[in-house]
Order: C-alpha cells, then structure tokens, then sequence
C-alpha cells in the first residue's frame, strides 16, 4: 500500500480513489467535438476491498485496465446496449477507478443535441453515465486509451473555474455496498442525474401445503 500516483494533472495517494473522485469534479472531457464538465462521479476500488467493483476477485479480461497504468479509461457496456466509462486512478496492480456518471455540455452543444434527441433540455443531455457516453460519442473502442497524452479519442483538461461545494451519498447501480457515500457531485448543479435508492429484491415466500406429506418412503407408521 501507500505511495503516490501521478496523473499528468494532479498528484495522489494511491489508495485515495476517493480523494481522486472528488478531486476530478470541475474537469473537463472533450471527444468527438463534444467537450462535458464534469459535475457527478463516483469512486470504486480494488481487490478484496470493494465488493461492488468490477476489481473485487481479482484480474479478468474485462477489468484488467483498472489495474492502471493511471489516467486511462475504463470502458464497460450494460444492458447489451449502452457504455459507461471510468477514469483510471490506481497506482499499477493495484485497482481503482472513478466513474463517470455527469456532466454539463460546454462546448459542441449543437452535436450534443444531435446524438441525444430524447434530451428535454440540454441540462439533461449527459446526466446519467450513458448519456454522458452518448453526447461524447464514446463506446467500447476508447477502453484502454489515455486521456492525459493525447493518443485517445479522449481528453481529460483542468477545470476553469472551482467545482464549487460538494456533496456526497450513496452510490447508485449496485447491490453491493451501495450505501457507501463515494457518489460526489456538485452541489446544486442541474445536470446531475437523478439518485435512486438500491432496493434488495425480495423473493416471494414459497406458500407450502397444509397437507401432511406421504412418507418418503411409501411406509405408514
């Protein structure tokens, strides 16, 4: 454990995903003639110290870029349809990653409004880590792509302004340790996406017989 990982923009500690969560509000991405300030987040870390990442048990195909190196981005689809993209925030072999869930369009509002139609205003237009993907023209392809050097079709840029207050709640999405508050976001902000609370499915209880069962055996007595 310990040591610092650095980011091209901002120094860490490395097991500080939270820290890198709330440090990223403010900062903006642009892909794709799209340019989005972010304005909610929300942190995940690594191996055997957070069930509700994708890191939990361990390397797969899938997860293996949030072991770092730093400043990547972690592409993920669900639903078999949509994307959601995570910042990579670990020091290397050791997983950790911010997910992107909002933002405000900046720049490119025009195209924004293009690829997200359905939007009933523009503060809507990237409140959700889907739609975020949406506005960017972002999916699966950018996975493993740096956005601090250039090469992706991602950059990250420090923000213009202070984030201003921040706030943060649960986390939203998932089953496991989902009343951990590493969701942060802006406070006040209108392009933050809606919360809603993860409710445990309850499975309905078997209704048994009031009849006598027959013996296992086919015998009386």
């Amino acid at each position: 454990m310990g040591g610092v990982v650095t980011y091209g923009w901002m120094e860490l500690p490395a097991e500080a995903v939270d820290t890198a969560a709330r440090e990223l509000l403010g900062w903006r991405l642009s892909a794709n003639g799209v340019t989005v300030r972010l304005t909610e987040v929300e942190a995940y870390s690594g191996l055997g110290a957070d069930p509700a990442s994708h890191a939990h048990r361990g390397v797969t195909n899938r997860n293996a870029v949030m072991f770092g190196p730093a400043g990547r981005l972690y592409v993920y689809q669900i639903y078999g349809m949509h994307f959601c993209a995570n910042i990579v925030c670990g020091e290397e072999g050791r997983a950790a990653a911010v997910l992107l869930r909002a933002g405000e369009v900046v720049d490119g509002l025009e195209t924004a409004r293009e690829r997200r139609p359905a939007a009933r205003d523009d503060a809507g237009l990237a409140a959700g880590p889907a739609k975020l993907m949406q506005v960017l023209a972002l999916n699966r392809a950018a996975n493993d792509t740096s956005v601090i050097d250039g090469s992706g079709p991602a950059t990250l840029s420090p923000p213009a302004t202070e984030p201003g207050a921040i706030e943060a709640g649960p986390r939203v999405g998932v089953t496991s340790a989902h009343d951990v508050p590493w969701r942060f976001w802006i406070s006040g902000d209108p392009t933050v996406s809606a919360y809603r609370r993860h409710i445990p499915k309850v499975r309905p209880a078997v209704r048994r017989s009031s009849r006598p069962s027959p013996p296992r055996d086919g015998r009386g007595g």
